[in-house]
C-alpha cells in the first residue's frame, strides 16, 4: 500500500516529465505486446489489400478463427526464438536475423498446414498469396520499428548532451577509420560526436560516409569555416607514417583544434574503443614501431626460477619487475633503498600480482654484508642490476657517492652473483657511459668495465651481461615530466642548449629489449639497442606546449640556460674505437669496447673506492680519467684535469703504485 502511495506521489506532486534518455530498455512484456499489435496490423493490411483487389478468401465464415490461428503460430515461433529478449536501442542484424527465423518460420508453418488442408479438404486455409503477404508486411513493421526505436534514442541522447560533446573529425575513410566512426555513433553516452572525415584523397569530397561529410586535408587546413564545425581530430596511429602524423598534428593544432588518438587497432572493440580514446601525447610522435620479443625463451629463463632486482622500485627496477612477474618465477625479490617508493610498488604489485611471490628489501647495495645474506638465502637464477645514481649535475658535485652506488655496489652485486653462481648477471647500463664527458658516465662505464672483466676471471660460471640505451620517456628526473611540470605552471619551460639532441625510448620497451639481451650471448657483451632517431629537445617542448594547448614562445616562453656540469650536446650508444656486431633480434646489437683483465680492474677499483672513502673528489675524478682514458670532462669543475695527461701520478695508480695519501 505504502509504494502504491509513493506511486501516485510521484504522478501527481513531482517531475512528470518521462526522462527517456535515462530509460536503459523497453521491458520485454512491452516489446512482445507491440510485436504482437505489428502482428495485427500485418493482418489487416494483408486483408483490405485483398479486398482492394476483389480476390476472395476461403472458408469466409471462420475468418476470425484464422486470424487467431495465424497470431498463435506466430507468437509460439517469437518465443522460440525470443524476438522480444534484444534491447531495442542496441538492435543489431542478429536482432533483424531472429525476426526473419521466427517470421520465416510462422510462413512454412502455415505453408505445409495449408497444403496437407488443401489435399483433405479440396481448398487451402490461406490464400497463398495473403500469406507472403502478410510474411513481408510483419518482418518490415517489426524491423522499422527496431530501428526507428533505436535512432531514436541515439537522436534523443545525442541531443541532450551535444552542447557538452567534443565534435570530432575521424582522420582517413578505410575500415580503421570507418570502425571508429561506428563505435562513436553507436556509443551516444560518450563525450564525443562525429563530425565527419577526413582524407587525404581527393576524390570523396562529394560522398557521404555513415551520413557524414568527408573533407579533404588540403581545402581542410587553409579553410576556417571547415574548422569551425569541429573541436578535435581523432587518429589512428597504427595506420600513419611519422610524416602524416606530424602533417595531421600541425594543422590541427595551428587552427586550434585538440588532436585525439584511438587505442591500438588489436583494441579496438566498440565500448572499449571509444572509452580508450586519449589526447595525443609527446610519447606518440616518436611513432616507434612496436617491438618484438621471443616470450618463450624470456620465460625459460625466469620461470620457476628466484630473481633478484636491484634498483626495483626506480624506473627502469620496477617496470622490470612488472614483466618478470608475467612469466611465473618462484620468487622475485625487490631490493632498494628508497623506502616510500619500495613500499608504494609493494601495494601495486601484490594488488596486481596476487599469486607471484615477493620479497621486498630495503638495502644499500654498497654493503656488501647486508648484500651476501640475501644471496646466501635465496640462490638466484637471475640478477637485473638497476640500482645506480643517474642525476648528472648532482654526481659532478658529488663524485664520491657515485663510486660508492655506480662502482661499489655494482661490483658488490656482480662478485656476489659470481660467488653464489648465479646463471645470468644483468646490468643496466646507459648511453652516457660512451666517450663519457661527466662523473656520472664515468662511473657506470667503470661498472661496465669490471662486470666485464669478471666474466674471464678464475672459477667463473656466471654469463655477465651489460645493457646500454638512451633515455627513457617519464622516467624519474627526465626531460619529458619536467616540461610538463613547467608548462602547467605557465612556463618558462627551460632547454639548456638550442641544439641539445638525445635518443629517447618507452619504459616497457627499454625493459622488453633488457629481458631479451638477458637471454642472447655467452657472457661479457656489451648489447646496445636501437634508439631510433635522435630528438631535438627544442623541438621537443614547442611539441609539447602546442600538444598542451599553447603557443610556444607566446603562452609559454622557452629559455635557454647553458649547458649544465658535464652535460654534452650529444649522446653516443657506441665510443670511437668500437664496432657493433648484429644479433638475431634487429634492434639489439653487440658493442666491442675495450675491455680490462680482471686483476688490473679489481687493483683499480679498489683504488678508486678507497679515494672515495676519503672524501678526495680530485683524486676520485683523477682516477676515473685513468681508468676510463675518454672521460673528458664537459663544462666542469673538473676540465683543468684533463691538462695533466700523462702525470707522473695518474701513471703511479694506473701502473699500481702506492697510494698518494
Amino acid at each position: 500500500m505504502k509504494k502504491l502511495n509513493d506511486a501516485f506521489n510521484v504522478l501527481y506532486n513531482g517531475d512528470n516529465i518521462v526522462k527517456l534518455t535515462e530509460l536503459r530498455y523497453i521491458p520485454r512484456w512491452s516489446v512482445i505486446v507491440i510485436d504482437i499489435s505489428i502482428v495485427l496490423i500485418s493482418i489487416f493490411f494483408s486483408h483490405f489489400f485483398l479486398e482492394k483487389l476483389h480476390v476472395r478468401i476461403n472458408f469466409p465464415q471462420y475468418i476470425l478463427e484464422q486470424k487467431i490461428f495465424l497470431i498463435g503460430i506466430n507468437m509460439l515461433f517469437m518465443f522460440v526464438f525470443k524476438t522480444y529478449a534484444g534491447i531495442i536501442r542496441h538492435s543489431t542484424f542478429f536482432d533483424f536475423f531472429k525476426i526473419i527465423l521466427s517470421s520465416g518460420s510462422t510462413l512454412v508453418t502455415l505453408l505445409i498446414i495449408n497444403f496437407l488442408i488443401e489435399i483433405w479438404l479440396g481448398k487451402s486455409l490461406f490464400l497463398y498469396p495473403y500469406l507472403f503477404l502478410y510474411f513481408f508486411i510483419s518482418v518490415t513493421v517489426m524491423f522499422l520499428f527496431r530501428m526507428f526505436t533505436k535512432q531514436f534514442f541515439n537522436v534523443l541522447i545525442d541531443f541532450k548532451g551535444s552542447a557538452s560533446k567534443v565534435r570530432v573529425a575521424v582522420i582517413g575513410v578505410g575500415d580503421a577509420s570507418v570502425s571508429l566512426a561506428r563505435a562513436i555513433l553507436h556509443n551516444p553516452n560518450y563525450p564525443y560526436r562525429l563530425q565527419g572525415f577526413l582524407t587525404r584523397r581527393s576524390d570523396s569530397h562529394k560522398a557521404l560516409l555513415l551520413g557524414h561529410k568527408i573533407y579533404n586535408i588540403d581545402k581542410f587546413c587553409e579553410n576556417k569555416p571547415f574548422m569551425n564545425q569541429f573541436d578535435a581530430v581523432l587518429i589512428i596511429k597504427e595506420i600513419m607514417s611519422k610524416q602524416e602524423l606530424e602533417e595531421w598534428m600541425t594543422c590541427a593544432l595551428d587552427n586550434g583544434l585538440k588532436v585525439l588518438k584511438a587505442p591500438t587497432l588489436s583494441k579496438m572493440r566498440d565500448s572499449d574503443l571509444v572509452g580508450g580514446i586519449r589526447q595525443l601525447q609527446i610519447e606518440d610522435l616518436l611513432n616507434r614501431r612496436p617491438i618484438k620479443i621471443e616470450n618463450e625463451e624470456v620465460r625459460k629463463r625466469h620461470a620457476e626460477k628466484n630473481v633478484l632486482i636491484t634498483g626495483g622500485a626506480g624506473s627502469i627496477g620496477s617496470e622490470i619487475v612488472r614483466q618478470v612477474a608475467q612469466f611465473n618465477p618462484s620468487l622475485i625479490v625487490v631490493l632498494d633503498q628508497a623506502e616510500s617508493p619500495l613500499y608504494e610498488l609493494e601495494l601495486e604489485l601484490l594488488e596486481k600480482f596476487p599469486k607471484q611471490k615477493f620479497k621486498f628489501v630495503l638495502a644499500d647495495i654498497s654493503n656488501s654484508y647486508r648484500l651476501e645474506k640475501i644471496f646466501e638465502v635465496y640462490q638466484f637464477s637471475m640478477v637485473y642490476h638497476a640500482a645506480a645514481y643517474k642525476h648528472v649535475p648532482l654526481i659532478e658535485e658529488n663524485p664520491h657517492e657515485a663510486i660508492f652506488v655506480n662502482v661499489l655496489g655494482t661490483k658488490n652485486v656482480a662478485v656476489l652473483s659470481k660467488k653464489y653462481k648465479v646463471n645470468r648477471f644483468v646490468m643496466v647500463s646507459t648511453d652516457k657511459a660512451v666517450n663519457p664527458t661527466n662523473v656520472m658516465g664515468a662511473s657506470k662505464r667503470t661498472a661496465e668495465l669490471f662486470v666485464q672483466s669478471l666474466q674471464n676471471s678464475e672459477g667463473n660460471i656466471t654469463k655477465f651481461i651489460t645493457t646500454r640505451f638512451g633515455n627513457v620517456l617519464g622516467s624519474n628526473g627526465s626531460v619529458i615530466p619536467h616540461f610538463k611540470k613547467q608548462i602547467e605552471k605557465g612556463g618558462p619551460v627551460t632547454i639548456t642548449h638550442p641544439d641539445i639532441i638525445r635518443y629517447f625510448m618507452t619504459i616497457p620497451e627499454a625493459c622488453e629489449l633488457v629481458l631479451q639481451a638477458g637471454t642472447m650471448g655467452g657472457g661479457g657483451e656489451i648489447y646496445v639497442f636501437d634508439m631510433g632517431e635522435p630528438v631535438k629537445i627544442l623541438d621537443l617542448a614547442r611539441r609539447m606546449i602546442r600538444l598542451s594547448g599553447y603557443t610556444p614562445d607566446v603562452d609559454i616562453k622557452i629559455k635557454f640556460i647553458g649547458l649544465r656540469p658535464g652535460e654534452k650536446l650529444y649522446e653516443e650508444l657506441l665510443s670511437n674505437n668500437a664496432t657493433t656486431i648484429p644479433t638475431h633480434h634487429e634492434k639489439i646489437m653487440i658493442s666491442k669496447d675495450p675491455c680490462m683483465v680482471f686483476e688490473e680492474m679489481d687493483l683499480l677499483s679498489n683504488k678508486i673506492i678507497k679515494s672515495a672513502v676519503r672524501r678526495d673528489k680530485v683524486q676520485v675524478v683523477t682516477l676515473l680519467k685513468a681508468i676510463v682514458p675518454e672521460f673528458i670532462s664537459n663544462n666542469s669543475q673538473f676540465e683543468v684535469l684533463d691538462k695533466k695527461t700523462d702525470s707522473l701520478e695518474q701513471k703511479e695508480w694506473l701502473t699500481g703504485e702506492p697510494d698518494a695519501g
